[in-house]
């Protein structure tokens, strides 16, 4: 069977622009988040998130593409880009069918719909932009990557709130065991307009804390919701053959998957039963075929909401016979960037085995009850160089994904 390996990562993210970055945020413990600069957010309650510091789009996409497109969508630009020449791949598709996009998105072109609609509401139907039409759309980055990159292999996109960025990486698994050699996977996001924060804040899980310092704690017992943010991964899988044939660096292998859902229809009947997340964990280490024991780290959701905090806490202790292994999350860092912050985790964990290095945990700093896991509490060096990042969707989207981590760069442990 095709063994479906990571090659190239691309990070564009509150914690930096490049994998390089991002890994030394994560190193430092540094956070990214603080008072929202894309629109005004006075008149909110919630005023801080993660945006990604002197991203430039015309550095990644030309001004025809840029005209048509959202801000969502120029982040998925820059990160695909990055991640092509991390794998060492060239901008163009010489194999064009032999080349898949499978994005994730649960935000889309807000930014870009929010305003042309203003322009329908001040004007008339003549004052709104024909790229209205698909710039909003989930469907749009993939499309656009498409076009642009002359990827023409089975490709689609994911909506599944948060849980989306680990099922990309899924599906581009299951289309390399099928037999296209590259699948670009990921996601990036932008929630951050006043359309955007206004649906999160409906859902009354944003945090109101009016300091970004202690605003997004996850587990800790001041826990009061979580940080929005943009930004996200993109990753190249291709099939290991290829990769070796090329002399390509391999990141590590998506061994294995899961995705449950909690046929519920709101968001707090599911924050209490841990039962199909913890269904999905262990979809994802039957899948790896890997014992439960045999993890060396977990990176879960983490959104820092209790009654949600405490629930995967219990999902973690029915998959591990209540002796989980250490568990690390760096979401505080950057701020929750939807369907992006599964990817970014996927990121971590593989920069964390190329490095050696299981990086200490974001908090928390004061266990909330009900949530007494093995916080790593400094870096660490992996063990069993197996990862399992763990992901979930509001309305009740659970998702897992099993990393299998490749040996560390030479010279690279941290």
């Amino acid at each position: 069977m095709a063994r479906a390996v990571v090659t190239g990562i691309g990070v564009v993210a509150p914690s930096g622009i490049g994998a390089d970055a991002h890994w030394r945020t994560v190193l430092a413990g540094t956070r990214r988040t603080g008072p929202i600069t894309l629109f005004d957010p006075s008149g909110y309650p919630t005023r801080f998130g993660g945006e990604v510091a002197g991203f430039i789009p015309e550095s990644y996409a030309d001004s025809r593409q840029l005209v048509q497109t959202d801000r969502w969508t120029h982040l998925g630009f820059a990160a695909t880009r990055l991640a092509l020449a991390d794998a060492g791949l060239p901008e163009r598709a010489p194999d064009p069918y032999g080349y898949a996009v499978t994005l994730a998105s649960s935000s889309g072109g807000n930014l870009f719909g929010q305003r042309e609609l203003q322009r329908l509401w001040g004007g008339s139907s003549r004052t709104v932009g024909a790229y209205q039409s698909i710039a909003w759309f989930y469907a749009a980055s993939v499309g656009q990557l498409s076009i642009h990159h002359q990827f023409k292999g089975p490709s689609g996109v994911l909506v599944a709130e948060s849980a989306g960025g680990l099922d990309s990486l899924a599906h581009a698994a299951r289309a390399v065991r099928r037999g296209t050699p590259v699948v670009i996977a990921g996601a990036t996001e932008c929630p951050l307009s006043p359309y955007a924060l206004a649906c999160q804040l409906r859902s009354g899980l944003l945090s109101d804390v009016a300091d970004p310092e202690r605003a997004y704690r996850p587990f800790d017992a001041s826990a009061s919701g979580y940080l929005p943010a943009e930004g996200g991964a993109v990753f190249v899988v291709e099939e290991l053959g290829h990769a070796l044939a090329r002399g390509a660096r391999v990141y590590g292998e998506v061994s294995g998957w899961g995705s449950t859902h909690d046929a519920a229809h709101t968001t707090a009947v599911s924050a209490g039963d841990p039962t199909q997340y913890a269904r999905a964990m262990r979809l994802a280490l039957d899948r790896a075929g890997v014992a439960a024991a045999g993890i060396d780290v977990v990176l879960p959701d983490a959104l820092g909401v209790p009654r949600y905090d405490r629930s995967e806490a219990d999902a973690l202790r029915a998959v591990f016979a209540d002796r989980p292994p250490p568990v690390t999350t760096q979401k505080p860092l950057t701020g929750r960037a939807c369907q992006g912050g599964a990817a970014l985790d996927v990121a971590t964990a593989l920069l964390a085995f190329a490095h050696d290095t299981l990086p200490a945990s974001a908090g928390p700093d004061e266990v909330a009850d009900g949530c007494e896991l093995d916080f790593l509490r400094e870096h660490r060096r992996p063990r069993s160089r197996l990862a399992l990042v763990c992901a979930r969707g509001f309305d009740g989207f659970n998702s897992a994904l099993v990393l299998r981590g490749a040996a560390p760069m030479r010279g690279e442990a941290s």
